[in-house]
């Protein structure tokens, strides 16, 4: 062996890693010698020598080990780096196709809330009706962590195309229902595409814009969600007035395909290399198996608690701990079995991401108990019809949107973040202390700045944890570390109906028992506390139906929005304590350069050897 020549790494590395020089001095496997070096590869004449001017020779440990990194590749599938920043323009083309699949996914959510009560009397479903859109939150919250690893295996647009058509296919089937039970299904069927939208939606943005300028285009994903939330029960309460209830699922087809087809030909994503059957078995189908009974064990009895069955009944203990258990079971599955896991146990080591994770699972919890239940308390409490309840929220989501866009405007200027998310988690736990002291004798203009005020807190929560979780770890994880921040947020709205069921639903009780009303009564009223702004219907007097609304329907929902401004503020220490600054200029194109220089010298090599080993032959 010539003794000119150097391993690459001593001439490669030292250029990425502004080393004037390096010893290469590398323990060497005696048997495979050549392993570690390079024949096409010379010593350059102007080298220093290390025995003339070296530097304090730099730690060899934290060079990349090229054998190593040989064996990591065999056990694990090589992901795609499916970044491809876009000028300008075309990221204003692919933003108006991402844009119409969330608004399509964020309305269908919503718009079926209004319409509940006109399809319970067209199927006489009575308390079964419920499951229509719990039906949809179970498997768009279950399918959620999904979708990011799909997304890395399959591609961004083919895993975002097969959510859409899944979510338009349900939708169309949920149309022509003829009973209950096929409406809930296909609702069902809906939800496992709508769940993967959203989150496929960011990690695209993420794609093709740079850590830096993701800010303002994140800003706006937030406020093209919130104009669906605004919009959705406006539409829904006046297709089911004056239409059909049908059409509440049908009006997403028309457009879903559209945005479909917008998505096919505009978005210029990157293609991940790989025949179908290779791709096929780097799915993770135990830990897809575990993730989808785990939700739907913890899910059940939390949409079930405290309304169907009481929280201290079997029916509800028996799934809720069989679902921990098996939480615990994927845990260790992704942590030791997995190959291409799901979720990676690593990225919990990222202070900031864990605490993105709790603040996200509060943000959930707050948000989705304030789009459900304030509508609730202007229906029962002053008497609205569904569709000017639901315009009190506009408020709320109008000034959601402006302050989302501000605030991610602000992170792609000054590259901060951290004191954004406080600032909000803050404004918005004062907010709900607020919203808690409303009262029938409320003046409308407070209800309105108490609303902007949410708005406000709110909007500052939203995108920016998704930039701060991002930041935090590097590219090949951005994909799972998002749809896993969104599925933690939809948990934490699941969690937030089932408690706000079960403190306004206890308050009820407690009232109405000590005005001895009769059992069916009571049971009619909880089933639908609206009636109250009608006592006659259920066979009660004004006086009576008042004192139930203060005593009973006020006092619970006050209790409800205490906890959520108690949420807020555990949220906003969380995130001082937890989340850190992280530069939004990374480094990460050169590591992986350096990484890439590393596997082909190794791989050279190894090819080398076994070439020679044949000719000994």
């Amino acid at each position: 062996m010539s003794s000119d020549r150097e391993p690459a790494a001593c001439i490669i590395l030292p250029k990425y890693l502004n080393i004037e020089d390096l010893s290469c001095t590398l323990e060497v496997d005696k048997k495979f010698p050549p392993l570690y070096e390079l024949p096409t590869v010379h010593k350059m004449a102007s080298t220093p020598s290390i025995s003339e001017t070296s530097p304090p020779t730099p730690d060899v440990s934290t060079i990349p080990d090229p054998e190593r990194t040989v064996k990591k590749k065999r056990s694990q599938m090589e992901l795609t780096d499916q970044t491809n920043l876009l000028p300008f323009r075309k990221i204003i083309i692919a933003f108006l196709g991402l844009a119409m699949c969330m608004v399509v996914s964020t309305l269908d959510s919503v718009v079926v809330a209004t319409a509940i009560p006109t399809i319970s009397a067209a199927f006489n479903a009575g308390s079964v009706v419920s499951w229509v859109p719990s039906g949809y939150l179970l498997t768009s919250t279950s399918f959620q962590p999904l979708y990011g690893r799909l997304s890395d295996i399959f591609g961004r647009k083919a895993a975002l195309c097969v959510a859409m058509g899944v979510f338009m296919v349900g939708n169309l089937l949920a149309g022509f229902s003829k009973t209950i039970v096929q409406l809930i299904v296909f609702r069902g069927i809906a939800g496992a595409g709508g769940g993967g939208i959203i989150s496929m939606s960011q990690i695209v943005i993420s794609d093709i814009v740079s850590l830096r300028d993701r800010g303002k285009y994140q800003g706006l994903i937030g406020g093209v969600v919130a104009f669906g939330y605004a919009v959705g029960p406006l539409i829904g309460g006046a297709l089911a007035q004056k239409v059909s209830w049908r059409w509440c699922f049908w009006i997403s087809v028309p457009t879903s395909l559209i945005a479909i087809v917008v998505v096919m030909f505009v978005l210029p994503l990157k293609r991940v290399e790989g025949d179908i059957r290779r791709k096929l078995l780097a799915i993770d189908y135990l830990g897809a198996g575990l993730t989808l009974g785990g939700c739907t064990l913890i899910i059940l009895p939390l949409i079930w608690g405290g309304v169907t069955f009481p929280w201290k009944s079997a029916v509800v203990l028996a799934p809720l701990f069989s679902g921990f258990l098996v939480v615990m079971l994927f845990c260790f599955w992704e942590w030791k079995g997995a190959r291409l896991p799901i979720v990676p146990m690593y990225i919990f080591k990222h202070m900031t991401v864990s605490g993105v994770y709790i603040t996200m699972f509060i943000n959930g919890f707050v948000y989705f108990a304030s789009l459900y239940y304030l509508p609730q308390y202007f229906q029962t409490v002053l008497g609205y019809d569904p569709i000017r309840a639901s315009v009190f929220l506009v408020p709320l989501l109008v000034v959601q949107i402006f302050t989302s866009w501000v605030a991610g405007v602000i992170v792609s200027r000054t590259g901060r973040y951290k004191t954004i998310i406080h600032l909000g988690f803050a404004v918005w736990s004062i907010a709900c202390g607020l919203i808690s002291t409303i009262n029938p004798h409320t003046k409308k203009a407070l209800l309105v700045i108490y609303m902007m005020l949410a708005g406000i807190g709110a909007g500052q929560t939203f995108q920016t944890t998704t930039i701060a979780a991002q930041a935090s770890v590097s590219r090949k994880d951005m994909s799972v570390v998002t749809a896993f921040r969104n599925f933690i947020r939809l948990l934490g709205g699941s969690l937030s109906l089932a408690i706000g069921a079960t403190i306004i639903n206890n308050s009820l009780r407690a009232s109405m028992t000590s005005l001895s009303l009769t059992s069916s009564t009571i049971s009619s009223i909880i089933d639908d506390p609206s009636k109250l702004s009608s006592p006659s219907s259920i066979g009660i007097s004004q006086d009576t139906a008042t004192e139930i609304l203060l005593s009973g329907y006020t006092k619970g929902f006050k209790s409800l929005f205490v906890l959520n401004a108690s949420l807020n503020a555990v949220a906003t220490i969380a995130s001082v304590v937890m989340i850190r600054h992280k530069d939004l200029s990374r480094d990460d194109k050169k590591k992986e350069e350096v990484e890439k220089a590393v596997e082909g010298q190794a791989e050279g090599n190894e090819k080398s050897h076994l070439e020679k080993e044949k000719e000994g032959v």
